[in-house]
Parts: structure tokens; sequence; C-alpha cells
């Protein structure tokens, strides 16, 4: 949305291909119109306002020819053909298998409050959540706002490094009333360092001597295991929301040519890919957050159109997101004891059932997948080519046309 507000204007027809249905991406996609937020209801109001063109419920799948993407949409196969192409294609979240984490009520900490977001009723919930950063921490907020009941935020990192980070947002002002606020919030829900997830299992229902057990009863409420300081520890709840990080949303940019860096699209200071007229912004640049994505998308739109003056003038502004991010993925990163939770029967990828005792064996991802079909279900490996190259060290070595699952007839 930044990047289409700063690139209109001059007689540019600009078009939004957004997959959701509305705008607003993860963060604000369910609040468009009855936002709190200044920076989404401005970027609305800009929008509606401008003569930019929204496609929603598009998803883009091919660079069908040059200067040209094909997107699958409500009214079937439609191509764009650009001048400029901008891509905001976000991240989506990273996760590692533990025995039970593919059970109902196992959820990424994103995706339950997507699911919230959407209508889900947390009222009255007991919830986990667990996994790593300040997501958590939004998240619970969140959930507790619609009245869920928070049992406890588990989180990996260290509680010097957390408490490290903490000390430094003295140096940002904003930032730390934002935390202050938050955690003031979240007061009396324990937040539990050092510490992570080990195992998840349904509770069985207690049946009397006798007895038949209740096949009508559906609840799925959950005994969840954790290392608290290296102590085992049980928490039961109704739901387990589990994030480790984000992983970038690049399959898209690679199917355009554009160069990878450490798993990152390569950009320069103009945003702009290795490729000419193709620019890139947010997540799939680095992980950074909302803020970071905001600015670069303005870059990337004032750069496309043409303003390297106006763009120029942000250039600070990022680089201050950056080391914010860049200190924030440092406070966060991922601990060596989470490659040994899997179990040589825990499923690692999900649509076709490859337990981790079938992958171990193997020493690169080419070869799991010609043998055990791994990462070639319908999601074409975003769940478990992440996990596989935490836990192995496997790069992906290919992105082929459909990046998503399409219909025939748009093929």
């Amino acid at each position: 949305m930044s990047a289409a507000v700063a690139a209109s204007g001059g007689g540019r027809k600009i078009t939004v291909v957004d997959d959701n249905p509305c705008l607003g991406g993860q963060i604000w996609r369910a609040e468009l119109g009855k936002t709190k937020s200044a920076d989404a209801a401005k970027l609305i109001a800009e929008i509606e306002n401008g003569s930019i063109e929204i496609v929603n419920s598009g998803q883009v799948f091919d660079a069908s020819t040059d200067r040209s993407i094909a997107a699958e949409t409500p009214r079937g196969r439609v191509e764009f053909g650009y001048q400029k192409l901008i891509l905001a294609t976000g991240a989506r979240e990273l996760f590692l298998p533990f025995p039970g984490w593919t059970l109902p009520n196992v959820l990424g900490a994103g995706g339950l409050q997507a699911l919230v977001k959407s209508g889900l009723n947390i009222e009255g919930k007991r919830v986990v959540v667990a996994g790593t950063g300040p997501l958590l921490l939004a998240v619970a907020d969140y959930l507790k706002a619609k009245g869920a009941v928070v049992a406890a935020i588990v989180e990996q990192a260290p509680s010097a490094k957390i408490n490290r980070f903490a000390r430094g947002l003295r140096r940002s002002p904003a930032k730390l009333l934002q935390a202050a606020v938050l955690r003031a919030r979240l007061i009396g829900v324990p937040y539990l360092t050092d510490s992570w997830i080990t195992g998840a299992r349904h509770r069985s229902s207690r049946v009397g001597k006798g007895e038949l057990p209740n096949t009508a009863d559906t609840s799925n409420s959950l005994s969840i295991t954790l290392l608290k300081r290296g102590r085992p520890q049980t928490i039961e709840c109704d739901y387990l929301a589990c994030g480790f990080h984000l992983v970038p949303n690049t399959e898209l940019a690679q199917l355009l040519g554009c160069e990878l860096n450490d798993g990152f699209v390569a950009v320069d200071e103009f945003q702009q890919t290795s490729k000419p007229d193709i620019f890139c912004a947010g997540e799939p640049t680095g992980i950074g957050g909302v803020e970071a994505s905001l600015i670069e998308g303005t870059i990337a739109g004032h750069s496309a159109a043409g303003r390297e003056r106006r763009a120029r003038e942000l250039f600070s502004k990022r680089e201050r997101t950056n080391r914010f991010a860049h200190t924030l993925n440092r406070t966060f990163a991922l601990r060596e004891e989470l490659k040994t939770l899997a179990d040589d029967t825990t499923i690692v990828c999900r649509c076709e059932d490859v337990q981790y005792g079938k992958l171990k064996d193997f020493d690169n991802w080419r070869t799991a997948k010609l043998q055990t079909r791994s990462g070639m279900g319908p999601c074409q490996g975003r769940v478990c080519g992440a996990a596989v190259e935490f836990l192995f060290g496997w790069k992906p070595e290919s992105v082929r046309p459909p990046i998503f699952p399409v219909k025939l007839e748009n093929l």
C-alpha cells in the first residue's frame, strides 16, 4: 500500500494485486476501515482517494512472459503487464516440528490471531503462546483482548539477551513506550524465558470403570510439555499458538530471476533488485517489521516513479529501522537445542506425512524429495522447507511455476 501511494500521481497507472480478500496484509487486513492505527488509516484514505486500481484475491503464480505476471483471481486467469514491478510478498511463520505439533488446536501464533480476526471465538479459552520474538507478546495481547485466558508466553531466548535488548530500547523512546504499554496489558501472564515446547498431546477424557468413552466429545484440549530453564513442566490449555520467527516469501522474486543474498532478495539503496525495473520491499529483503516495511515500500514507490530525490530523503530513517531489526534478530536467534525436539516418528512434511526418521539419513533436499516426496505436496515445501533448512542446513534448489496451487483452467 505504501509503495502504491508513493508511486501514484503524474498520470501513472497503478495496480495493487493482493492475494487477500481485503487490503491490509497480515497486520491490518481485518481492521480495514475501522483500524486504530494512524498509519493504516492514512494509507487507506490515500488509496481510496487516489486513482489506484485494487485487485483483491489475486494470487500471482507465474511470470508468464517478459514484463508480465499471471494471477488467479475471482475472474479467472488475469495477466498483468508492467513497466515497473514492486514486490511486497511479505513473510510466513517458521514452524519447527516437535511431537504433537500437527494435532488439532496446535496452530501458528500468527495463524491463531488470523483465525480470531476472521471470527473464531476465543473467549474463555486457555491459550499458550510459544516460540520466540516480540510477535508472541503482540499475539498474546490481541488474544487476551478478545477474551482468551493466556496461560503462559513461552520464549526460547535467554533472559539475559532479552534484558539487554530491553535496556537498548531507551535509545528509542517510542518503542520503549510501546513495549511498556504492551507489557502492562499482559500483567499477570507468566513470561517464561529460556523455555520451549517439547511436546503436545490431547488430554484424554476421564472414563469411569465400566463406562465407555463419550465419542460425541469433540474437545481438543491439550496437555503441553515444556522445558523451563532445563526443568520439565506441564501446562493444560485449549490452544497452543507456536511460531519461531518468520520466513521471507521470495518465490516470486526467484521466479522473476532476482538474486538472493543469504535467503533474502538482494536490493540496492533504491530497493531495486538485480533485475531492471523490478523492486522489492518489506520482509522479503530482511525481516524488519511493519515500520521498516512502510519505509521500504515508500522508497520503492518513489524510485519506481523516478523520484530518486524523494527516496533519498528516507534513507536515514530506513537505516535506523534496519539497525533495530538486526538487534531484534540477534536477540531472538534460535538456539541449537530446538534441533533436537523431533523424534523419529515426528512428521516434518505434513502434506506427504514424511517423518523425521525418514529424512535424517539424506544429505540434501533434492535427494530427500526424490525418495520421500517431502516438499512436493500442496504447500510446495513452504512449511517443511524452512524447517529442514534449520534442522539439516538444506537449501531449496529451485522454484518452478506455478508457485501456488491453481486451477487447471488457469494453467
